[in-house]
């Protein structure tokens, strides 16, 4: 299966909120213009909203670093890396040429829970928020707002026109859903390639 960043199709009116609403899934992500809902659940993935603070352009991502094992993992730039790095790129990307400026850009980053358990060596969650804040960082973007590892799930909400973001921290998960979305999405990423050629602006 392809685990190139796709585009969220499930998009729904929520009564909660009285507004019309997007949800996301692991190794989507969604962006829009309009004045409207993102929705996601993470676990041990990571998600940056990214907003463009005069326009109310926004989006949010939703990904996991694949597990680099062996060598890769030692090499400057492991394939694990490009990949979190090609997920950030496409949503970066694509607030670009949707009209958002880099200069009026902002971030929100959360997720990165250590609920899979004995999943690596390492703790892929605090991989994944390590990685998202380094990225950022390097590309001057300012993290306006985090909310990154302990032990819980999140259920993230945010409102791009407005930059809110609510966060629910799942205290008890009823089902195993989430783990089980995770895994599989992390067993994609193993076999997958990494995503292809990105233009940069």
């Amino acid at each position: 299966m392809d685990t190139k960043e796709q585009f969220a199709t499930n998009v729904y009116y929520d009564r909660t909120f009285d507004c019309e609403a997007a949800k996301i899934l692991p190794g989507e992500y969604y962006y829009t213009p309009k004045d409207m809902l993102i929705v996601t659940v993470l676990g041990s993935c990571v998600s940056a909203c990214i907003r463009d603070r005069v326009s109310g352009l926004g989006g949010m991502n939703h990904f996991m670093l694949p597990d680099g094992g062996g060598s890769d993992a030692n090499s400057p730039v492991s394939a694990s890396m490009r990949y979190g790095t090609y997920a950030m790129e496409v949503l970066i990307n694509d607030l670009l040429k949707s009209g958002a400026r880099r200069e009026n850009m902002e971030a929100k980053v959360f997720g990165g829970g250590a609920v899979l358990k004995g999943f690596t060596a390492i703790n892929v969650g605090e991989r994944n928020a390590a990685f998202v804040i380094n990225y950022l960082k390097t590309e001057k973007m300012r993290v306006v707002a985090e909310d990154l590892n302990d032990i819980y799930p999140r259920k993230v909400y945010f409102f791009p026109r407005t930059g809110k973001v609510l966060v629910k921290k799942l205290m008890q998960t009823h089902n195993d859903t989430l783990v089980k979305r995770e895994l599989d999405y992390a067993s994609r990423l193993k076999v997958a390639p990494v995503g292809g050629e990105i233009d940069l602006f």
